[in-house]
């Protein structure tokens, strides 16, 4: 729970679309929520921040106390938040930033807010700069009316969200193998926007599955029960998934990734079995969803 003092100023700041009074007068604040590491609850939290470019930047300062603020604990457990800055909110996923690309941005926010600066003076602990991306405004969400749209968009989310995984694995194998011996080799542990990026996409993909399994598949029986088999064959394919995604989960439990290769077989055979459930779900269960409205009516 926020103190009261906070709970003021998250009230104050959505009643006044990102506006605030008192000792955050003109300071460029967001509503920053996260989900609890060991809760699973919502928690939400104002931060200071600075816009570089499509992205903001949020330091885990704690006021330069020796510990990381809880927020940050978060983010790292289930990198998957929602941010409000002004009048909007948005979802996206919360990636620490490491190594010299850390050290340049906090350069850049202390240029723009000295204050973090004296909280990093203060303690022996590096603060955390964390990056949010920005929505892009020239993809607006699509108007959703049908079960159907809803759960295209899902799949589509999915596969983006899996294919920008894989590039940045290989990426990474890349600079390895490409490495002769001129500078500091990449790292063998895989860098913190995958681990963000994959563990929000494991946590995303098993909550759409216990959704389906939980709610959508069941009533869509009642209607088709000739398609049992159908709804049998996709809960199968989600036990099998929920295999692959205990073993990448456990080798993201750490923050740094420290059997990148083990990673990367796991994640190959994640995508080849879910690119096939998806397709066949997209197959199978999109035409029955067309005309159930979106989003349920009460």
């Amino acid at each position: 729970m926020p103190s009261a003092f906070q709970q003021s100023v998250i009230d104050e700041f959505r009643a006044n679309a990102g506006k605030v009074g008192g000792p955050f007068a003109g300071t460029d604040l967001l509503l920053l929520t996260t989900t609890g590491a060991r809760t699973g609850k919502p928690h939400t939290t104002p931060l200071g921040h600075v816009r570089d470019g499509d992205r903001l930047l949020v330091v885990g300062s704690n006021l330069g106390a020796a510990h990381h603020p809880d927020w940050y604990h978060n983010l790292l457990a289930r990198p998957a938040v929602q941010v409000e800055l002004g009048d909007q909110a948005f979802p996206t996923i919360a990636v620490p930033a490491e190594g010299p690309a850390r050290d340049e941005l906090f350069a850049r926010v202390v240029a723009e807010a000295p204050g973090y600066g004296e909280y990093q003076a203060a303690t022996d602990r590096a603060l955390p700069v964390v990056i949010l991306q920005l929505p892009d405004p020239r993809q607006p969400a699509p108007e959703i009316t049908s079960l159907a749209g809803k759960l295209t968009e899902v799949h589509t989310w999915l596969r983006g969200q899996l294919a920008q995984v894989h590039a940045e694995t290989e990426a990474h194998f890349a600079a390895r193998s490409a490495h002769r011996g001129a500078g500091a080799p990449p790292p063998p542990g895989l860098g913190l926007q995958i681990r963000q990026r994959c563990l929000a996409f494991c946590q995303a993909l098993e909550f759409h599955h216990r959704g389906e399994d939980g709610h959508v598949f069941p009533v869509m029986e009642g209607y088709h029960p000739h398609l049992r088999h159908a709804f049998d064959r996709l809960r199968e394919e989600h036990r099998s998934i929920a295999a692959v995604q205990s073993a990448l989960a456990e080798l993201l439990a750490d923050v740094a990734i420290a059997e990148p290769d083990r990673f990367r077989a796991e994640l190959a055979r994640m995508t080849e079995e879910l690119t096939a459930h998806l397709d066949y779900e997209d197959a199978e269960i999109l035409p029955l969803l067309k005309d159930v409205p979106w989003p349920p009516v009460p």
